[in-house]
C-alpha cells in the first residue's frame, strides 16, 4: 500500500527506463516532493546503481526518487540510514541490507531475484555507490550474468571535494581510505608521492590528525584542502599546505567525515625519494639491509639499486653518529 501525506496532489509520470509488460498488474509506487505525491511505473527489470545524497537530503534528483520509489526491493549498507531518505519522500519500497560482512550470502540471493526479473537499486550509505563499498562485485556478477546494468548519477564525496578544493582537476588520483596502522600507511604514502597528480583521500574524525602527519612527512609541504561535512550543517574547507594543516589538526580535535584533496607534485620534484629514507629508517631498525631495501623498494616503486645505496649511507651514518656522541 502506497503511503500519502492527506491532501497531497498525485502526479503520474512515466519514465523510458521503466516500462512494464503490458497486461500485468501493477501496484501503485510513488515518491514525494514538496506535499506532491508522484506516482511512477515499476521499474525496469535490471540492477540500477543509484546515487544518494551525501549529507543534504535535498541533493537527491527526481530520477533517483523515480528507480528508488519503482524499484521491487532496494539494496543498502544500513537500512536505518536508508530509511530516514525514505522516509523523506515517502518511499515505501522495501530494503535489505548489502554491505562488507553479508556480501558473500546476500550477492547469490540478489542474483536469484535478478534472474527472476526483479528490478533492485543499488545504494550507499551516502554518495554514488562502488566508492569505498562491496558494490562492484554485485555489478560485476550481474553483468556477466546477463542483468541489465544501469547507472543514475549524482552526489559524490570525492567529486564535491574537488570542485571547492582550488586544486587542479585536470588529472586526479582517488586513494579512499589509507590504512589506520602506522607502518602501512607510511608506505602507502610513499607510493602516491610518485603519482603526478592531484589525490583525493576519505578519512574518519579519530584519524585525521594522525594521517595529516603522516602526509606532511612523507609529501612535503604540498597545497591542500581538507573538506569535513560536506553539504552538512556543519560543512567546513580548510586550505593550505600540508604542514599547515597537520599543524591545525595537532592542536585541536576535528570530528566528522572528511575528504582531502592535495595537489600535485612540483614538476621538479622527485616523489618518494624523501619519503623513501623515512622508511628506510623505520625498516633499518627491524629488518635486514636486504629485507629492507626489498620492503621499501616494493612501497615506493623506486629502483632497488637506488634504495641499496640510499641504505647504505644511512647505515653508516647511524654508525658514525655513536662517535661524534663520544667525542663530545
Amino acid at each position: 500500500m502506497t503511503t500519502r501525506r492527506p491532501g497531497a496532489k498525485v502526479t503520474t509520470m512515466k519514465h523510458a527506463f521503466s516500462s512494464p509488460p503490458s497486461g500485468e498488474d501493477r501496484p501503485a509506487r510513488s515518491y514525494t516532493v514538496a506535499g506532491h505525491a508522484v506516482e511512477v511505473p515499476k521499474l525496469a527489470s535490471g540492477l540500477h546503481i543509484v546515487a544518494t545524497p551525501i549529507g543534504n537530503l535535498g541533493d537527491i534528483t527526481l530520477r533517483a526518487l523515480a528507480a528508488l520509489a519503482g524499484a521491487d526491493v532496494i539494496a543498502c549498507e544500513d537500512t536505518r540510514i536508508t530509511r530516514r531518505l525514505l522516509d523523506r519522500y515517502v518511499v515505501s519500497t522495501p530494503l535489505t541490507p548489502y554491505h562488507d560482512h553479508n556480501a558473500e550470502s546476500a550477492r547469490p540471493k540478489l542474483l536469484r531475484r535478478l534472474a527472476e526479473g526483479a528490478a533492485i537499486a543499488l545504494v550507499s550509505d551516502a554518495g554514488t555507490p562502488l566508492v569505498s563499498d562491496p558494490g562492484y562485485k554485485l555489478v560485476r556478477a550481474a553483468a556477466e550474468a546477463g542483468h541489465t546494468v544501469t547507472a543514475l548519477p549524482g552526489a559524490s564525496a570525492p567529486l564535491a571535494a574537488l570542485t571547492v578544493a582550488g586544486l587542479p582537476t585536470d588529472s586526479f588520483f582517488f586513494a579512499g581510505f589509507l590504512p589506520p596502522k602506522e607502518a602501512a600507511r607510511r608506505s602507502r604514502i610513499a607510493a602516491l608521492a610518485r603519482i603526478p597528480a592531484t589525490l583525493v583521500l576519505f578519512e574518519s574524525g579519530p584519524r585525521i590528525a594522525a594521517t595529516l602527519a603522516d602526509l606532511a612527512a612523507g609529501l612535503g609541504a604540498r597545497e591542500a584542502a581538507l573538506c569535513r561535512e560536506l553539504t552538512k550543517l556543519h560543512e567546513e574547507v580548510r586550505r593550505g599546505d600540508l604542514v599547515a594543516l597537520a599543524e591545525s589538526a595537532a592542536a585541536g580535535e576535528l570530528r566528522g567525515e572528511f575528504v582531502l584533496v592535495i595537489g600535485p607534485p612540483a614538476a621538479e620534484a622527485r616523489p618518494g625519494v624523501d619519503a623513501a629514507d623515512a622508511l628506510l629508517q623505520q625498516a633499518l631498525a627491524r629488518a635486514t639491509l636486504k629485507d629492507a631495501v626489498g620492503e621499501v623498494a616494493e612501497a615506493t616503486g623506486l629502483p632497488r639499486r637506488e634504495i641499496y645505496q640510499r641504505a647504505l649511507a644511512l647505515t653508516k651514518e647511524a654508525e658514525r653518529k655513536p662517535d661524534h656522541g663520544a667525542a663530545d
